[in-house]
Formats: structure tokens, sequence, C-alpha cells
């Protein structure tokens, strides 16, 4: 991402239309509102910026409103792979609790929301959540009759580790949370979330009904699988080192692997258990088998991914994992928790297994499985993967936003 300075966009064009798929239609002004994005790390931020750059791809004039990733903001012109996207970068200020997250200041959030939309006048808002930005921008949006259409990522499970509450006040804290979701949910024109199983989770959470599922999606092509089977058998795991990934349900799994596979492991990515996870490595012996990769590149990731054999997400609080589908889209076997949305990626013994969340023996059990699979039965997997991956992909999820924003009928667009 690179920042540019501050720039108004070009007048639109009405009678311009999009290249995607045929559309005829006239260009959307979108507002896109997230409460985090690049240079963000997580998945929430990935798929947001992957939306907006798919609809500036087809010609629709995308803005973004965020919180400033540091001391600078503004309205900037970022150029987001290769795509150049207004960016209307908010004052923020980072969580005391957090390594990098920050927060547009609450009461200064609608004002912002009010002036953003007045100058771009937007056809539609998507929020990315309700947090901060995404409650603003509702409001002003439905005070000025605009459409709005919300997709939600949020867990309350994954910001609680950063809060600070004691344990026996959490299962109260959802409830609040999820209280106050529904007031900013229930004045959209419609809601997704990225899995079957994450709708229904929310239609329960939020006491909503019609959420659609429609999947994050990637650029499966921008992901290489190889066609034969690595000679030496890598672990990968990606994703923030946090308390909600229970990565040392990972590590623990990890020893108890047979020694003659010689397994090795690689943490991809950054957070606040980063120090506390590599000092229980040394503990349990995993020093020379376990690499903290930290931040990778695009590029560095991707080769990360095509040279290793197998991928494990232990995660309980996934809303889809994004880590996952690049996974899958390097033609990778999965071994994930059974818990929220991973399920819905893994066909039993076809492309990978599942694992009892928080489960090191049954988690070991079903690596085992992977990496002493003969020949034929994991290239197959990998090929079982690559099939699925198909279903996910970004251009069909930016054709179904495109149908939201205009109000036209669509089916949910993700596997159960």
């Amino acid at each position: 991402m690179t920042p540019a300075p501050d720039h108004a966009p070009e007048p639109r064009d009405e009678n311009a239309t999009g290249p995607g798929g045929g559309d005829t239609a006239p260009r959307l002004t979108v507002l896109i509102a997230a409460d985090t994005f690049p240079p963000d790390v997580n998945g929430a931020a990935n798929f947001a910026e992957r939306l907006a750059v798919g609809l500036a791809g087809r010609g629709h004039d995308v803005h973004v409103i965020c919180p400033a990733a540091d001391r600078h903001h503004g309205t900037f012109l970022e150029q987001h792979d290769g795509v150049t996207l207004t960016v209307h970068r908010l004052y923020s200020t980072r969580w005391p609790l957090h390594d990098w997250l920050r927060f547009a200041t609450p009461w200064r959030a609608e004002p912002n929301a009010e002036r953003i939309i007045e100058q771009i006048r937007p056809d539609v808002v998507h929020i990315q959540s309700h947090i901060v930005i995404g409650r603003a921008v509702v409001r002003v949006a439905n005070r000025r009759g605009i459409r709005v259409i919300a997709t939600n990522h949020f867990m309350p499970e994954n910001l609680l580790e950063h809060t600070g509450l004691p344990h026996f006040l959490r299962a109260t804290a959802v409830k609040l949370a999820w209280r106050d979701a529904a007031k900013t949910y229930t004045h959209v024109a419609a809601i997704t979330t990225p899995t079957r199983r994450a709708a229904a989770f929310l239609e329960r959470s939020v006491a909503v009904t019609g959420v659609l599922a429609v999947s994050c999606g990637i650029e499966a092509a921008d992901y290489t699988a190889r066609d034969d089977r690595p000679a030496a058998n890598r672990v990968v795991f990606v994703g923030r080192v946090t308390a909600e990934k229970q990565i040392d349900v990972l590590l623990k799994a990890m020893t108890l692997l047979d020694p003659a596979l010689d397994a090795r492991l690689t943490i991809v990515g950054g957070g606040d258990l980063l120090k506390q996870l590599q000092l229980m490595t040394v503990e349990l012996g995993l020093a020379e088998r376990v690499t903290f990769a930290g931040y990778l590149s695009d590029a560095e990731l991707r080769r990360t991914l095509t040279e290793a054999t197998v991928f494990a997400m232990p995660s309980v609080a996934e809303l889809q994992s994004i880590a996952s589908l690049e996974a899958m889209a390097s033609g990778l076997p999965l071994v994930v928790a059974d818990a929220m949305a991973l399920p819905h990626l893994v066909d039993e013994g076809v492309n990978g297994y599942l694992f009892r969340p928080g489960d090191s023996r049954d988690l070991a059990d079903k690596l085992t499985r992977v990496l002493t699979a003969g020949d034929d039965e994991y290239l197959a997997m990998r090929r079982a993967s690559l099939q699925v991956i198909e279903g996910h992909d970004i251009q069909r999820t930016v054709s179904v936003f495109e149908s939201l924003y205009r109000g036209e009928p669509v089916a949910s667009a993700a596997d159960a």
C-alpha cells in the first residue's frame, strides 16, 4: 500500500459501464466502511481490500473509509494490488492492549461519515463491521436514504482477549456485544457473512433472518500448487499469533508426532503472543523444528504455501479463514478444528481432516494421517482442495455484491 497526497475523486460518469461479466449497468459509487484495513493484517482487512480492488477493476468509483494506520489522517489515493483507491483515513488511536489495532475516535466518526458521504454521494455503502465506523456510516446513510449492505466479520471472542476482562465476565460481554451489533444490523438492507454456518450463527446471535452466505473469495490464480509430493514433511500455519488461534494446541501436537516423520512447522504471522509462544517452543523441545516466520510478503507467503505439505488451523473462532482458502488454492490438504466455519472447507478424508477443538492428541493423529498417506492418497487430497477452491473465486464474490448493491435478488454463494 502506497499513500498519495490528498486528491479529490474525478467526477462521476453516469454512463460508464463495468467490464466484469458483460455488465452494462451504470457504474456505482461505492463506499466501503471498515474498522480495519491494510496495512492491518487480518481476514476482514484483506477481504475489504480485495473487494474494493475487484469493484474498482470493474469500473466502479470505490471509496474506503477506515481508521488511519498512524498519525497521518485525511483522504489519500493509495495503491492496492496495482489499483488506485480513494481511501478516507480517520484520526485513530491505538488500542493499548493490542500491538497494532487502532480505532477511529467514536465521537468524531459520525460527523466524519456525514462529511465524506456528502462529498462523494455514494449509491450504496457497505460496512464490514458495526463497531465504530460501520455504526456511524449506517446512521448517516439511513438519514439520507442510501442503501446499506453489511458484511459481518465480527466474533466477540476475537476481541475479548485484548480487553483485559476477567474470564468470568466474558460470557456476559459476548451477549452484550451481540446485542450492540443488533442495533446496527437491523438497519441495513442485507447482511452477508462468509459461510452458511456463520450465517446461521449470526441469525441466532443477532435475532435477524435472511443472512446470506457469500464467500470472502480469493484470487486462486495467484497461488501455485505443485504437482508432486514435497520431499520433506512441512506443516504450515498462517494467521494472527493471538490467543483465539490456539497455536499452543498445534505446538503440543508437534511434540506428539513420530520423530521418524521429521515434521517441521512454520508459523506465518505476528501478534501479541509471539514471544510467549517462542518461549513455549523452547520449553517443549521444538526449537529446531518450529520456525516463526513473522509477516511475509505476498510472494514469500505463496512460496511458503507451495512448498508445504499440510496446512493446520487450530482456531475455534473463524468465520471463514482466508488463510485456509489460500492453502487450498496452493493444493494443500487441511487439518482444521471442527469449530465455527472451518468444517465447511473440509470433506473428511477427501481433502483433509477435522480434529476436536483444543485436543492436541487428535490434531497430531490427523496430521499423521496426512503425513503418512500413500502418494496416491496424498496427491488425491491435493487435487480435492483445488476443486473446493473453485467455488471461492473473488470474481464470483464481486458479482454477488454488485447485485446486492443494485437491489437485485441473490442466493447464498458459499458452501455449507
